[in-house]
């Protein structure tokens, strides 16, 4: 049509000036997740696993609205939050390899459900650590990274 393609500004959080949505990790081994963002809010549950990655949607104050891989979440006190990066083997169990390529040697076999720490991503692939095992994991089985994201 010949007019030019308005690229969006990504959202940015009125707290941090981070972006939004984002990953962010439970640095806690335990967080209330509230109604609301504040102490007065009722607890709907507990997050319970440190290091789980969680996407951040929304902040107020010292409260960031976080989600989990199910969409489960609510406010949580930014203290309980990690910058640190992890993600959540999601689905099926999944290869670690020694390279970013489909038939590079298997350093591990990572269950679904484990949490391991995020390294360098390309368009495809990303570098894991998880149990004491690293490798490459193709990211499409990864939840807690951008599809887009890269990381080096």
């Amino acid at each position: 049509m010949g007019h030019a393609q308005q690229t969006e500004a990504p959202l940015l959080g009125p707290e941090t000036n981070l972006p939004l949505p984002r990953f962010v990790s439970l640095k806690a081994s335990e967080a209330n997740v509230r109604r609301g963002p504040s102490l007065s809010h009722r607890i709907d549950w507990v997050f319970q696993r440190r290091g789980m990655p969680l996407q951040v949607i929304a902040e107020y104050g010292h409260w960031r609205r976080v989600i989990d891989r199910d969409g489960q979440g609510g406010w949580v006190h930014y203290t309980m939050l990690s910058g640190a990066r992890t993600v959540l083997i999601d689905g099926e169990t999944v290869p670690l390899r020694s390279r970013p390529e489909i038939g590079a040697l298997e350093n591990a076999m990572l269950e679904p459900g484990v949490i391991a720490r995020l390294g360098d991503c390309n368009p495809d692939w990303c570098r894991l650590n998880a149990g004491g095992y690293r490798g490459w994991a193709r990211k499409s089985y990864l939840w807690g990274v951008a599809a887009g994201e890269i990381r080096d």
